[in-house]
């Protein structure tokens, strides 16, 4: 556990000295909800409305911006050779994946704390149901992240990686994708927590087994 910690305590030192990649997604973030709150200006005075809408500009904010994230998550490492010494170090391949997906989590989590404040400002909208909104967006992240950093492992050996790896991302996301959007939805428009009890249960179960299947499969992804 602890040698995860430093991975990850690594990464976002790293991150946050220069902040490359937190300003990038950041702004694409912030410019996708400005598109979106001009495109949908004619319907922003009705709260059913916007809730209607909430879900996929929020979703779309969220997994674009984080593909600019996954995508240099192992670059980096690659650029300043430090990945063979990753490699070399006496830890299992499992803890390298595990620290860089907790980094990854980290900065998404940054991201979506400054997103949605963002959303509720530029759509003139006061979002109800915080906790279950909070729950639903953290479970959504942790399955994004999860299979985000496997394929950017994957990817990163490739010189068309920056293409590649939303391609093959956004089909693996759907069966998480899916259910966060609805429950999303759902939360917005005032259900309650018995109303979302599937969607939960399926991001939950999204989560552990696409944990489980890249801690497996992360050594070979990385073998030279």
């Amino acid at each position: 556990m602890i040698r995860i910690l430093h991975i990850a305590a690594k990464d976002l030192k790293e991150e946050f000295r220069t902040k490359q990649m937190l300003n990038s997604m950041v702004l694409f973030s912030l410019l996708v909800i400005v598109v979106f709150s001009i495109t949908f200006a004619p319907i922003l005075g009705s709260s059913q409305d916007v809730a209607m809408v909430a879900p996929g500009v929020l979703w779309i904010a969220f997994i674009f911006a984080g593909s600019i994230g996954l995508s240099r998550s192992f670059v980096a490492e690659l650029e300043n050779g430090c990945l063979e010494g990753l490699k070399l170090c006496p830890i299992s391949r499992s803890a390298i994946y595990t620290g860089k997906m907790v980094a990854n989590l980290v900065l998404m989590l940054l991201v979506e704390i400054i997103t949605v404040p963002l959303f509720a400002i530029m759509f003139n909208y006061s979002i109800t149901g915080f906790f279950w909104l909070g729950i639903i967006i953290f479970l959504g992240t942790v399955g994004f992240v999860c299979v985000g950093t496997l394929l950017s492992a994957l990817t990163v050996n490739t010189r068309t990686r920056e293409i590649l790896l939303p391609v093959l991302l956004l089909p693996l996301l759907l069966p998480a994708l899916i259910p966060a959007v609805m429950a999303t939805g759902s939360i917005l428009m005032g259900a309650s927590y018995g109303d979302i009890t599937q969607e939960l249960r399926l991001l939950l179960v999204y989560d552990i087994v696409f944990f489980l299947v890249a801690q497996l499969v992360f050594e070979y992804v990385i073998q030279d």
